[in-house]
Formats: C-alpha cells, structure tokens, sequence
C-alpha cells in the first residue's frame, strides 16, 4: 500500500544558493538558485553528478550549513539554524566508537533535554524497530556495516522527525547488505512504522531512486541547479524488471547525461566569454581556457585505462550503446561511468545524446589502434582538449634539469580548485600525461620530470 500524499509542504527551499571561499581568493559557487518543494507524504530523491553539491544540499536543509542567500522554510517558517523537525543519516555511519549501539541511539534524545527513562524507553524501540534488538550494549567496532548503518537509521528516527534526509546511506555497504537495508527501510515507510511524514534520499543510483522514491529530482553541476522533476507514479513494490520501470530509468539517466552534457557546454562558453576580452582568440576543440576567474575546465577523474576499456566496449557494441544498459551490464552506476563518458567526450572520442554514446570517427580509428598507435592518439587528443598539460610541459622545459615537485603544481591547482579537488585534477592530470608520454613520475620523490 501506497503512502497517501497530501499536498501540505513540510519543507519549501527557496532560491538557495551556496558558495565557499577559494585559497587563492574569489569563491566557488556550488549551488545556484535551488528551489524545492517537499510535501507531506512524499518520498523525494535527488540525482546529480559527482561533485554537483548534492550532499552540501541536504546539510543546508537540515540546518548543518547556512545557505549563502535564498531561505529554508519548515511548516512556513524559516529555518535559523538546526531544522527542528528534520533528521539525517549519514554516509559515514558517523558513530562515536567510546558509546554502545544504545548510546549512541540516545543522543540526539539527551540533547533535546528528553528524560533518561523516557529516552531509553524510546531508543530500545527504534534499535527493535531497525532490527538491531540483542545489540543494544554492542560498541559500533563490533558491528558490521550494515548494522552500524541501522545504527544511523535508528538514532535519526528515535526523534521522530517529520523529515528524514538521508545522505547516500546504502552506497558504502555491499550489494546483499545494501539491498536488505533498503527493503527494510522502505517497508517501515510504507507500513507506516514510522512517525517520519516525508523521506528525502540523496543517491548516485538512479535505479536506487526509481525504486524508493516517488519523484526524483536531477540537479547539473558547477554550479547546482534543478534541472528536472521526473514524477515516479509506480505503485510499490516496484518491479525492475517491468517495461514502466526500465523506461522511468532511463528516461532519467538520459536527463542526467543530457543536462550535464550542456552544462559542460554552458561553462565552456562562459569562460570563452571570461577570456575574450584578453584576446585569447578562438577557442580550440578542447575546453576554453581560462575565463573570468582564470579556471579550465575540471576534468573527470577518470583514468586512462579506465577509459581506453569503455572505448574497447563501446566498439564491441558496433561504436553505439545505452549508456543505462552499458552501466547495468558493467554493473557501474552513473557515479562511476560518467566520468569516464565524460573523459572520452572531452577527449572527443564519442559523443552523448539522449542517454546514448557513440564513438567519434577518432574514437573508432582509436579503439582500433594498436598500442603505439593508441598512445599516440591520446597524447594528440590531450595536448588539443587538455590546455593544463601543455601549461605543466611548458614549466617542465623551463627549467634546467626538466624536474619539478608535485607540490609546485598542486599548489597552482589548490589556488583555483580547493584541496580536495587540487588532488584530484593533479592525479587525473599526471596519470593522462604519463600514459601519453608526455612526461614521467617518481612517486617516491614526488617529482614530475621529462626523460631524455
């Protein structure tokens, strides 16, 4: 049976938007004018790429971060601070290793000032209602980690949130235990076993999403923005194997594809604009470079072995796939294909619509090479879509002796990205240079250098 849904909104977010400040000076805008409405009833999931500030989203909602402008209204009224009638689960399990399986349930109660009868009383039932009963003294090292995710599920719902949010909590089990953890959660919800009157789910899974939710919302990335709504109306339980379910999958995976594909498009265009002022000509078949804020484009982390497989499949598969039945069969999600679809586009070996990819007639002629041939190919493609590679082989000639610590380039890249992401480019970046021979790597003097 179908939770019925009432049109009374418990949370409205209003053109929210979200940046942080940069090392180097300026700032980073992850979210742009967000807007989002969840009813009372409803279960509510929410799809983006990698990096599109899906979990930052959440934490805004919950009162954990501030929004930089636009508002979070809960029953009508702005939020100032801790959301009061919202609870989050975590990735992370986030549990306090010193605390039982019990203590850890009540804290949330023993912060809102809930007695300690009443709070043990309401813990025990949320611990037995999540299936954990006989583990109420267990420390969380003893657990598992599905167990320690019913742990997070039970310290959410033993306050009896109106909302519950919920950030990726099945992604860091594995697949048997993912799956019992996400059928019991969701028989809670449609049972009605729970007090939560809506559910909202961050996850890179679309499957996960058409299956659980009853509406997914996509977002682009660089910044966030809600690009489509996409109404799920499947009673449950939801089979995956139905025409209506598959259909609904990929209707959103080419959403997905589609938008960030324009998004990418829309970012290059922008940064040609940034940049033409300063005469830097006609932009080139790679990404504009520069811009406004003197940034290229981010590129995906993606290695190139990594790449060179899906190419290899893509031309098994007479150079044309689903890239929803391609990630079903490699059993990859759209976390871990996209950036390697992305890559391949960037490098302009195929190219994406409509939720389908088809190699290039360079991605053809590159799938067929040979090794040699292969290698040289990439190295021409990255030194004509990747402008930071030629910025790096321009330093390396510079000097003298051809060598330059890794930290002087993550430091350029720390400047204009952030740290987290100044190591992933930097590691995207030399794994490409090296494959192309562009340049070699001592990891164990952490040296970037030309070989003779």
């Amino acid at each position: 049976m179908a939770v019925a849904v009432s049109r009374s909104p418990l949370i409205e977010v209003q053109q929210v938007t979200k940046s942080f400040p940069l090392p180097g000076g300026g700032r980073m805008q992850v979210l742009d004018g967000i807007s989002l409405r969840v009813d009372e009833g409803e279960f509510v999931a929410i799809l983006g790429p990698s990096g599109s500030g899906k979990s930052t989203f959440l934490r805004i909602i919950t009162g954990l971060v501030p929004a930089s402008s636009g508002q979070v209204l809960y029953r009508g009224r702005p939020v100032a601070g801790v959301n009061p009638g919202v609870a989050m689960v975590f990735q992370s399990f986030a549990l306090y290793p010193w605390l039982t399986v019990l203590q850890n349930v009540e804290l949330g109660l023993e912060a809102r000032g809930v007695p300690a009868e009443q709070r043990r009383r309401r813990a025990l039932s949320a611990i037995d209602m999540v299936g954990l009963d006989g583990f109420e003294h267990a420390f969380p090292k003893e657990l598992s980690g599905g167990m320690k995710q019913r742990v997070g599920l039970a310290r959410a719902l033993v306050v009896e949130p109106d909302v519950l949010v919920m950030d990726e909590p099945f992604s860091g089990l594995d697949v048997l235990t993912a799956e019992n953890l996400r059928s019991d959660l969701l028989e809670l919800w449609i049972d009605r076993r729970i007090p939560t009157r809506a559910m909202v789910l961050v996850t890179h899974s679309i499957e996960e999403a058409v299956y659980m939710a009853d509406r997914a919302v996509v977002l682009s990335r660089d910044p966030a923005r809600v690009v489509a709504e996409v109404p799920i109306p499947l009673p449950h339980w939801r089979d995956r194997d139905a025409p209506e379910f598959k259909a609904l999958v990929d209707q959103v995976y080419a959403l997905l594809t589609t938008h960030h594909k324009d998004a990418e498009a829309h970012r290059a265009l922008r940064q040609v604009a940034g940049s033409g002022a300063a005469g830097s000509g006609a932009a080139g078949p790679g990404p504009a470079r520069g811009g406004a804020a003197g940034r290229v484009r981010q590129l995906p982390s993606a290695r190139a072995g990594a790449l060179n497989g899906f190419i290899e499949l893509l031309e098994e598969a007479d150079g044309r796939a689903d890239l929803y039945a391609m990630g079903s069969r490699l059993q990859l999600d759209l976390e871990d294909l996209l950036p390697i679809v992305d890559a391949a586009e960037l490098l302009n070996l195929c190219r994406v619509s409509a939720g389908d990819v088809e190699l290039t007639p360079t991605g053809l002629a590159y799938a067929q090479a040979s090794v040699t041939r292969r290698k040289e190919l990439f190295r021409q493609q990255v030194l004509a879509c990747v402008p930071e590679l030629e910025r790096m082989l321009a330093v390396l000639r510079s000097k003298a002796n051809h060598r330059m610590p890794r930290e002087f380039f993550l430091d350029i890249l720390e400047r204009r990205y952030g740290t987290a992401e100044a190591h992933r480019q930097l590691e995207t970046l030399i794994d490409w240079g090296r494959y192309a021979e562009l340049f070699a790597y001592d990891e164990a003097s952490q040296t970037v250098f030309l070989e003779s």
